[in-house]
Order: structure tokens, then C-alpha cells, then sequence
């Protein structure tokens, strides 16, 4: 069973109060009299120095951002240098790259202002770094989401309708939207000078952690809907073929539950990697244990982790880029069948 260390640092975003005796200040956080303007005091490297071990869920997190980093690094450098993935579906897989590498490198930081830099801009621009990240990382997998159901749902004009333009703009959307929801508590939406107000996710206020949270499960439902209408497209399509073509029915029927259990897939990962954290951030406060956020926000970063691998590695043009850059040849597996961007 772990531990939290006695004078543990705050984590900006994952650091919670103590969880029983109300009088006691919460490890890591500035007590009352360093907000006081009165007070005289002044603090130096030592006060700031940790001669405790570190925290090993700190240091699992951290490797996680490492890797989370180091991962989507190589999705966006091969969509970088290999100009045939330019197509929407390929933009959208490097916004969502994007986003799980800033979110990488956010845990990463988030470890260096945990334990070096332990200063109230450091804490609130960490915070935001992991905000607008992970809020980037959820609507980008919303926007793969829908541009999955169109590209079924309209299959004669999407490639038509799809165009770059429109693509550019929806993403240019999407990232200033989570651009403000980091900021706001660098401009002023934070539980620094009142820390009654503070959520699990320090310096996040309650309310503001119940209005992402509250957002998140509208997304999910969207992205289930969704989903939804994919596998009822794809059931109607594959009986389509099966009437016109009886001796393929098989095959197609086959074709069509591959697909649909790896929807299925796609939607269950999300789903457990993400509820978990988003419903306990509408019922804990911070009087909560922080060994609970700790092992609920692991599955989040773990999310970012498995984003690249389902959504990129897997794709084979994106596999063929790889084999390319890796070893200058091309893997005698690969296969240059027809493709959608389902296979996204």
C-alpha cells in the first residue's frame, strides 16, 4: 500500500488536501502565512528544499508523460515528413498527437515545478499546460469520431465536402477553445487565496473541475452516439452487399464484426481510462484520500499512451512511413489494400 510522504510537495494538478484533520495544512501548499502581505518572512532555497523521498506516484507519472511524449513524437514527425499523409483524416491524427505529446510533457514539468520550481506562476502554468492538453486530446478524438461517421454517412461526397480548409479551421477551433480552458486559472479561476474552494485537482477550483468533468461526459456521449450510428452504418452497408452479392456474405459479415468489436474497442478504452476520473471529480472534494486521484488520473495518462498506437501505428500508410524511416525498405506484411478512414 503507498504512502504520501510527509512533507510532500504540491502537485499542481494532482496534489490533494489531507484527508482527515481539518486544522493541518496540506503538504506541499504555502500555509496561510506565506499569502500574508504582512508577514515579513521570506523564503529561501532551503525552505523550498525536499529532504524526503520522492513520491513514487510522481515518478510513474512522470515516466508516463516520458513515454506518452516520446511516442507521439514519432507520430508527428512522420506526418511532418511524408507528404502523402496531408489528407484531413491524417491532420486530425496529428492534432490528437500533438495534444498527447503536450500532455506528456506537461507531466514532465509538472514533476520539475513538483519538486524544483514549487512557485505559484510555475504551479498555475503547469496546470494550464495539462489542461489545455488533455482538453485538446478529448476533442481531437471527438473530431475522429465525427469525421469517422461522415466519412460512412456521406461516403460519395466526403472526399468532396472533407476539404483541407474546413479541417484546418475546425482544429484551429478546437485548440484555442482548450487554449482559454488552460488559462483560466492563470488569470484568476484558481483556489491559491482560498483554498476551501479547492477541487482534488489543485489549484483547480470545485467548480470549475465539475464544469470539465459535466463537459466530458456530454463529449462522451456525443462520441457514443456516434459510434452508434457507425456500427448501424456499417450493419446496413454490409447487408446491402450481402444481397447483391450472396457468396461474399460471409466474407462481408466477417469484415463487419472486425470492425465493429474494434469500435467497440476504441470507445471501451476511453471509457476506462476516462469515466472513472471524470465521475470521482464530481463527487470527491479535497478532504478525499490523494492515493484515490492518483490512481484514477494514471488511466488518464495511460489513454495518451494508447491514443497513438490505435489511432496511428495501426494505420498502414502510417506503418508503411515507419518501416520507410526505420529501416528504408517496407514491411513484406504490408498490405496496400483499399482503405477509409475508418481504418484510422
Amino acid at each position: 500500500m503507498l504512502h504520501r510522504p510527509v512533507a510532500a510537495r504540491m502537485d499542481p494538478l494532482l496534489q490533494l488536501f489531507n484527508s482527515s484533520s481539518s486544522n493541518r495544512q496540506a503538504p506541499g501548499w504555502p500555509s496561510a502565512d506565506y499569502w500574508d502581505t504582512n508577514s515579513s518572512s521570506t523564503i529561501t532555497a532551503s525552505d523550498l528544499s525536499l529532504p524526503e523521498p520522492v513520491n513514487a506516484w510522481d515518478i510513474v507519472l512522470c515516466v508516463t508523460g516520458t513515454v506518452m511524449a516520446c511516442e507521439n513524437a514519432i507520430v508527428l514527425a512522420i506526418l511532418f515528413y511524408t507528404p502523402s499523409l496531408r489528407a484531413p483524416m491524417f491532420l486530425l491524427i496529428g492534432s490528437l498527437a500533438l495534444a498527447d505529446l503536450l500532455a506528456g510533457l506537461g507531466l514532465v514539468s509538472n514533476f520539475i515545478v513538483l519538486y524544483v520550481f514549487n512557485t505559484e506562476l510555475a504551479i498555475l502554468s503547469s496546470a494550464g499546460l495539462l489542461l489545455t492538453s488533455f482538453s485538446a486530446s478529448v476533442c481531437s478524438l471527438l473530431a475522429i469520431t465525427a469525421d469517422r461517421y461522415l466519412s460512412l454517412y456521406n461516403a460519395l461526397t466526403y472526399h468532396t465536402e472533407r476539404t483541407l480548409t474546413f479541417t484546418y479551421l475546425m482544429l484551429i477551433i478546437i485548440w484555442v477553445l482548450c487554449l482559454c480552458i488552460g488559462l483560466l486559472p492563470v488569470m484568476g479561476w484558481n483556489c491559491v487565496w482560498d483554498q476551501s474552494t479547492c477541487s482534488i485537482l489543485k489549484p483547480v477550483t470545485q467548480n470549475y473541475a465539475t464544469v470539465l468533468a459535466v463537459s466530458f461526459l456530454l463529449l462522451f456521449a456525443i462520441m457514443m452516439q456516434l459510434y452508434l450510428q457507425i456500427c448501424k452504418i456499417a450493419f446496413r452497408h454490409a447487408q446491402q452487399i450481402a444481397v447483391q452479392h450472396q457468396f461474399m456474405a460471409t466474407s462481408q459479415a466477417s469484415s463487419t464484426r472486425k470492425g465493429v468489436s474494434t469500435l467497440s474497442l476504441i470507445l471501451g478504452t476511453f471509457a476506462v481510462c476516462w469515466l472513472p476520473f471524470a465521475v470521482y471529480s464530481l463527487v470527491a472534494d479535497s478532504s478525499y484520500p490523494m492515493v484515490y486521484t492518483y490512481s484514477l488520473v494514471l488511466p488518464v495518462t495511460c489513454n495518451s499512451v494508447i491514443n497513438p498506437i490505435i489511432y496511428a501505428f495501426r494505420n498502414p500508410d502510417i506503418q508503411k512511413s515507419l518501416w520507410v524511416a526505420c529501416c528504408g525498405c517496407i514491411s513484406p506484411s504490408f498490405s496496400s489494400g483499399p482503405r477509409t478512414s475508418s481504418d484510422v
